[in-house]
């Protein structure tokens, strides 16, 4: 099956938090088959500084966290972003946003996955997570 991480979930794997012990798991599980795509890139590089600027991580950490993903996605493809991409997010912002509350970014990695035939859907964002499964994508972990 096809898993499109989310950022949440990257960030869990690649650095210590209360989810990075499911992170680990679901990564053994869906390593060979994550979907990613630049956004990936942008995204996990901006929570690894951010999370340096709040002093949650040293910028030793941010090194090995960086090289770590980098490493991986070595290995995986990055797909294109479709050119619809922001066509879907925009109706799937007009479905769901007034009833789920869910953020641009979010709406944005869901639209992808759908794109790219994710079947499953990696995070730990429950708006996300509802989106997902709205959308009718397995989102994990439950």
């Amino acid at each position: 099956m096809k898993a499109y991480p989310d950022t949440s979930f990257l960030v869990s794997a690649y650095l210590t938090d209360a989810n990075s012990s499911e992170a680990d798991r679901l990564m053994l599980e869906f390593h060979s088959s994550l979907v990613l795509t630049a956004l990936h890139e942008l995204e996990f590089s901006n929570a690894v500084e951010l999370a340096v600027f709040r002093r949650v991580i040293t910028a030793s950490q941010a090194v090995k966290a960086r090289a770590d993903f980098e490493q991986d996605v070595a290995h995986w493809t990055l797909q294109p972003l479709p050119v619809d991409i922001f066509a879907r997010a925009v109706t799937l912002a007009r479905r769901h946003t007034a009833r789920r509350g869910t953020r641009s970014l979010d709406i944005l990695h869901v639209a992808a996955a759908l794109a790219l035939e994710a079947e499953g859907f990696l995070t730990f964002d429950h708006r996300q997570h509802q989106l997902a499964k709205a959308e009718g994508l397995r989102a994990l972990p439950k």
